[in-house]
């Protein structure tokens, strides 16, 4: 089970940074500084990438291949610089001499969020220093995160294991609108259709876990069904049949391990 990092305001002064300058002015960036303004924490920015000017905290919200110029840019401007990437370790934040922290939000931002958005949310945390965790845990718990410590060597799995979650979710679902046009449903009403199923899917899923909430053909064993699937995808959309190929075997393996629970 993961353990998690807890936050109080009684942690000790230095906990949560009185001032935080945010570097990188996208999706992301955007979103922690208007939640952390609605809690009552001094930000400035999002600011571009140069110099970050002075405050408790540095946070820099940029491309995985910029946070080591970036942590570069805020050398002295803080005694604390971040980042939040989930790939990357703290040692690209080494240019700042300052103590390094992370911390990556597992949620996803299209623009223009809420800051309730964050809440509930898990967040991936870590410090070179005590100082330095205990600042991403606050940060990460002010704004309603769930903070829990991941390490260097954890993160390529764990980063993919949020890429699987949110991202290939995506690509899914769009295949899922090149099959439904193939159908003859335009893309825009495949996604008003669809939504509720995968809605209902996927909070199936977060309650009971995969074996309970697989449905379908595969999972009653309707190989007839599953092959009339296929060879429509074959006559009308042929280039998803790997990617239909390859979820109906990881499908059948799932719901043999259904059938042993």
């Amino acid at each position: 089970m993961t353990r998690s990092v807890r936050y109080s305001p009684e942690s000790g002064p230095g906990a949560l940074p009185a001032s935080v300058a945010i570097v990188g002015a996208g999706r992301l960036g955007a979103a922690l500084a208007k939640a952390l303004r609605a809690i009552g924490v001094k930000v400035r920015g999002p600011l571009g990438r140069g110099t970050p000017g002075t405050a408790d905290a540095v946070l820099l919200c940029v491309p995985d291949s910029e946070i080591r110029g970036a942590a570069a840019a805020a050398a002295g401007a803080a005694p604390l610089v971040g980042h939040t990437s989930g790939a990357t370790g703290l040692g690209a934040l080494e240019p700042a001499g300052a103590a390094g922290f992370s911390m990556h939000p597992l949620q996803t931002f299209a623009g223009g969020e809420p800051p309730e958005r964050f809440r509930g949310a898990g967040c991936a945390v870590a410090g070179s220093t005590a100082d330095a965790l205990e600042a991403a845990v606050a940060l990460a718990a002010v704004v309603g995160m769930r903070p829990f410590p991941i390490t260097d060597h954890d993160r390529p799995a764990y980063h993919a294991a949020a890429s699987i979650a949110s991202n290939f979710l995506v690509t899914l679902q769009e295949a899922a609108e090149e099959a439904a046009a193939a159908a003859g449903i335009e893309r825009e009403d495949a996604r008003v259709l669809l939504a509720p199923l995968v809605r209902a899917t996927v909070e199936n899923w977060a309650a009971v876990g995969p074996e309970r909430a697989l449905t379908g053909p595969v999972a009653r064993g309707d190989e007839a069904t599953v092959q009339a699937q296929r060879g429509a995808l074959a006559r009308s959309a042929p280039s998803l049949l790997p990617l239909f190929d390859e979820l109906t075997e990881r499908t059948r393996a799932l719901a043999g391990r259904a059938a042993l629970a």
